[in-house]
């Protein structure tokens, strides 16, 4: 049966995870989302991460649930502290230039309690360092995450915390989870240490990039370790799905969908339709008789399967028209605070048609969901 059904404004399986795409400055959006669901009573068990989404899983896990908001929008705020809030005008084309001037400003000083560029550049530093590998220095990232994160909490509490990173010498993809290792400021920043901008983080005497370099979203980890019944909430940075580009900004940007949307919609529907093929089979098992059951074929079927209901929900962030390529490095307040209000408004999307997701949990069925155009509906296939 669902559990916490009396607080939340749905009716909740065993297990309800948060998995966070990478995305720089789009982070944001995730946040305005985690406020939203807290607001609709619904608890996390577990928190999955990549790259920015990382760094907003281990504050979210990081803190007690009242406090966890005011801390993400502690980082939010100081993130977005160095570029005024200006004025915001109905026009697309003026947001856009100033849009593009602070993601100019960014990559010319770096974002606050975040990364600063590197003096001397990496030219001058000792060959094979991090300082010769990377043109930012993520120091300041380091002392902003042990202020905002508790990491005794992060490591012990009831929230599972789950980061991606890979490999730099081997290119072997690695998740560093709370329920197998004790993860501090170095994981996080290991999971969005996107290069050549940022440098790799030494682990354990192994270098580490940014997760998003492999996989940019990380429901197969959430899905493939977890075995109750599962509510997803999958936030993604990056559209799949766009039209043709006009230009070359268009295509830089269209470009940048692609490659970190990590092919999110199939992945998403494919994990939930084989969900429902292990169900058909545990049914088809169920009506063996007992001598057939015992049968070693049948024994290694059953351990291959996992039957438990997974709901999947797609939240997408739809970029506005002045919102280009550089999106995921502009770190301006006007623009921190729209992706925030599109998070919300997202959360909100899909609760106008919220009983289509609480029926199918409550009826222990498997489903994958997005919000289409402004209502939350059942994905095909």
């Amino acid at each position: 049966m669902p559990r916490r059904a009396a607080r939340a404004a749905l009716p909740l399986p065993d297990l309800v995870v948060l998995v966070l795409q990478g995305g720089g400055a789009l982070g944001a959006f995730q946040a305005g989302i985690y406020e939203a669901l807290i607001e609709l009573g619904i608890e996390l068990d577990w928190v999955a991460g990549i790259s920015i989404g990382a760094v907003n899983a281990a504050i979210i896990a990081g803190n007690p649930r009242d406090e966890a908001v005011g801390r993400m929008r502690a980082f939010w705020e100081g993130v977005s502290s160095a570029l005024p809030s200006l004025p915001t005008v109905d026009n697309d084309l003026i947001r856009e230039w100033v849009h593009l001037g602070a993601a100019a400003q960014v990559a010319s000083f770096g974002v606050p309690g975040f990364f600063v560029p590197r003096i001397p550049p990496p030219m001058f530093a000792e060959r094979q360092t991090p300082a010769a590998v990377s043109f930012y220095d993520t120091a300041p990232l380091a002392a902003t995450l042990d202020r905002l994160v508790d990491w005794e909490r992060l490591n012990h509490g009831k929230v599972r915390l789950s980061v991606g990173a890979v490999a730099v010498e081997t290119g072997n993809f690695r998740y560093f989870d709370t329920t197998t290792d004790t993860i501090d400021a170095r994981h996080i920043m290991a999971s969005g240490a996107l290069p050549p901008g940022l440098p790799p983080i030494e682990i354990d005497g192994t270098w580490y990039w940014d997760g998003g370099l492999v996989s940019n979203t990380p429901l197969e980890h959430v899905v493939e370790a977890g075995h109750e019944d599962m509510l997803v909430f999958q936030v993604d940075l990056f559209p799949a799905r766009g039209e043709r580009p006009h230009d070359l900004e268009e295509a830089w940007s269209r470009e940048k969908d692609i490659r970190f949307s990590s092919r999110t919609r199939r992945i998403s529907d494919g994990l939930v339709r084989r969900r429902k093929e292990h169900r058909l089979i545990d049914r088809m098992l169920a009506k063996l008789p007992p001598e057939a059951r015992d049968l070693p074929e049948v024994k290694a079927v059953e351990r291959m399967i996992d039957a438990k209901a997974l709901n999947v929900v797609q939240l997408i962030h739809q970029p506005p028209a002045w919102q280009t390529g550089v999106r995921d490095f502009e770190f301006s307040r006007a623009t921190m605070e729209a992706n925030w209000a599109l998070g919300r408004a997202a959360v909100e999307a899909a609760m106008k048609d919220g009983h289509l997701l609480a029926d199918s949990i409550a009826e222990g069925r498997s489903d994958s969901f997005a919000v289409q155009s402004g209502d939350l509906r059942p994905k095909a296939g």
